[in-house]
């Protein structure tokens, strides 16, 4: 919040240096305050809450300064600014924020309608206040006291206010009145100033073009949806609000196209669409090919896939809810007679079908763009380039939908689709197989990459015989004879690189190889090149080491026993034996003691 509050400060002090009067009477920078508060407050990154907080902020700090009380703290009196106040331009920026506070809030309001509808009545009511403030300026800026610039900026704001009201009521031609009104009050400010000026304006002229559009498209112009499409292919890569707002529009579009359409057909078989998702999704579906088609860089192109990826998981998600709810639908789909299913299963097997043939394309086009990068010649060493490991794994997610394509539900039995794509894989393994092939070629393994550039050649040789029954089914797929004639290219530059790797070999020295059983430790005086040495179980000491003789612990035997005179106790033995039988029992009785 600190650091909020000091950038909130530098801008009130860059913004009173462009509120200095001057000779020709007060001036204000109308839409350049205003488009460097709102990139500087949020509106970067769409907070709109954010940007009310600071316009309420800086409204508080102008009255202030100005000594432009609204009542005290116990009594609220409200005052407007008048013509007679007109001493300061920082009167002019007080009803500048009170206006464009109004317009932060109907935009927040315009973010949560989609989930509440309700609150689109608040949305209206703080719109028409925000085009009330700006009427409120513009008339304050009639007087003689503004300078000329500044009444031109504040009646081209005006009328983008109003005009932006218009566009919420659905009046398409007073909103597209306002909007022209607009555009060349800018168109003419840009001509008069400096190309820094110029560019702001130009800007603002560029925000306000999808509107024009939309309303003339509204009003009858049925070239108008062509244009919204060619501008967002103008937009490139970036996103932001600009961005949101061309879907946003092109959508609401197409939801109005939606209303005509009620059934589709594919692969000979009509299905109604009653979900408007779904029809809003089939509807643009041409107008994204061909605006992926015509996109100017790659970063486009892969930005449209992924728009595309993302509505089109959203339309199957619609009907699966739909097939879920429909319980009726969903016995049908299992009971169904000759294998027949029901159409909304039918219609949800089409909406995969082009999901996944898009993720196809979009692998086929990363694709397209590696190769083309694999070829160039690396400049810089130390950055890792693209390798063929990158393209077989690009190869690897298109095989996976292909099998995806070959399960969908109500296609089992269809032989010729079955074939399609039969074919679309065998062309993609083969592609698959000759960049493994590549792999191969630069860790040297001449025999498995000849192996697998034979396998490749096999491959395009079945497409070019199936081919021949299906003659539609090569037409969105990669030539095969081209394939085919890089591959005898690269069989003979790979069989020269084979024999000069081999020659290399043969005119190095050859060191004495000797096969021997003895470790490393016995043979120390002698070189021997062994390549075991270098391999997980190098031969180097003789585990467990042989037994070796050793000299025995000497045995001590007593020899001197039978040299030994023992002394005499014979003595002994006889007063032993001198007590008898009485002096036995004098013993046990005690008598003797």
């Amino acid at each position: 919040m600190a650091a909020d509050k000091q950038s909130e400060i530098k801008t009130s002090r860059m913004d009173e240096n462009k509120e200095k009067s001057v000779d020709a009477g007060l001036g204000l920078e109308i839409l350049q305050i205003i488009k460097e508060s709102q990139q500087q407050h949020g509106l970067r990154h769409g907070d709109y809450q954010r940007y009310r907080g600071y316009c309420s902020r800086r409204m508080r700090r102008l009255r202030k300064t100005l000594g432009f009380r609204m009542g005290n703290r116990h009594k609220f009196t409200g005052k407007k600014v008048t013509v007679e106040m007109l001493s300061d331009s920082r009167y002019l920026l007080v009803v500048l924020m009170e206006a464009e506070r109004a317009w932060s809030y109907a935009m927040q309001l315009k973010q949560e309608a989609n989930t509440e509808p309700r609150k689109r009545f608040h949305l209206l009511a703080r719109l028409r206040k925000a085009a009330k403030h700006g009427e409120h300026l513009e008339r304050l800026c009639e007087s003689p006291r503004v300078d000329a610039k500044t009444k031109l900026e504040a009646q081209a704001y005006t009328a983008y206010l109003t005009g932006m009201v218009q566009f919420e009521l659905q009046e398409w031609k007073a909103a597209m009145e306002a909007f022209n009104k607009c555009k060349t009050i800018y168109e003419k400010l840009a001509s008069a100033f400096t190309d820094e000026q110029a560019g702001l304006y130009y800007q603002r002229v560029e925000e306000i073009s999808p509107n024009l559009r939309y309303c003339a498209y509204n009003i009858g112009d049925q070239n108008a949806i062509n244009d919204l499409m060619q501008m967002r292919l103008s937009a490139g890569g970036s996103g932001g609000m600009m961005a949101e707002k061309l879907e946003t529009l092109i959508t609401q579009t197409r939801a109005k196209q939606a209303a005509t359409m009620s059934e589709v057909e594919w692969r000979g078989r009509t299905v109604p669409v009653k979900i408007d998702k779904v029809r809003i999704f089939l509807l643009g579906l041409a107008d994204n090919e061909a605006a992926i088609a015509q996109a100017a860089n790659e970063e486009t192109k892969e930005r449209l896939y992924e728009t595309l990826l993302a509505e089109c998981r959203d339309t199957i998600q619609a009907v699966r809810e739909e097939i879920r709810m429909d319980v009726k639908a969903r016995e049908r789909a299992s009971d169904t007679e000759g294998g027949k299913v029901s159409n909304l299963q039918y219609l949800h097997s089409y909406l995969t079908y082009i999901k996944l043939w898009t993720v196809v394309k979009r692998n086929e086009s990363m694709a397209h763009t590696l190769q083309a990068k694999l070829k160039e010649p690396q400049t810089d060493e130390n950055k890792r380039g693209p390798r063929p490991q990158d393209l077989i794994r690009l190869y690897d997610i298109i095989l996976q939908s292909l099998a995806e394509l070959s399960a969908l539900q109500g296609m089992e039995e269809g032989h010729t689709f079955q074939k399609e794509v039969a074919l679309k894989t065998l062309v993609y393994k083969a592609y698959r197989c000759f960049f493994i092939a590549q792999s191969y070629v630069l860790v040297k393994k001449w025999s498995e990459a000849l192996v697998l550039y034979e396998r490749v050649l096999k491959y395009a040789r079945e497409v070019q015989s199936q081919a021949k029954n299906l003659n539609n089914s090569l037409k969105d797929l990669p030539d095969v004879q081209e394939l085919i004639a890089e591959v005898n290219a690269e069989k003979y530059s790979l069989q020269a690189a084979a024999i000069l790797d081999k020659e290399d070999v043969a005119e190095t020295p050859t060191l004495p190889h000797v096969k021997d059983n003895k470790p490393l430790s016995d043979r120390l005086e002698a070189f021997r090149l062994d390549p075991t040495l270098v391999g997980k179980q190098p031969n180097l000491v003789e585990f467990p080491p042989d037994f070796q003789p050793i000299p025995c612990k000497p045995l001590f035997f007593d020899l001197a026993l039978n040299h030994v005179a023992f002394p005499p106790l014979d003595d002994k033995v006889e007063q032993k034996g001198k007590g008898g039988l009485t002096g036995y029992i004098k013993g046990i009785f005690g008598f003797g003691s």
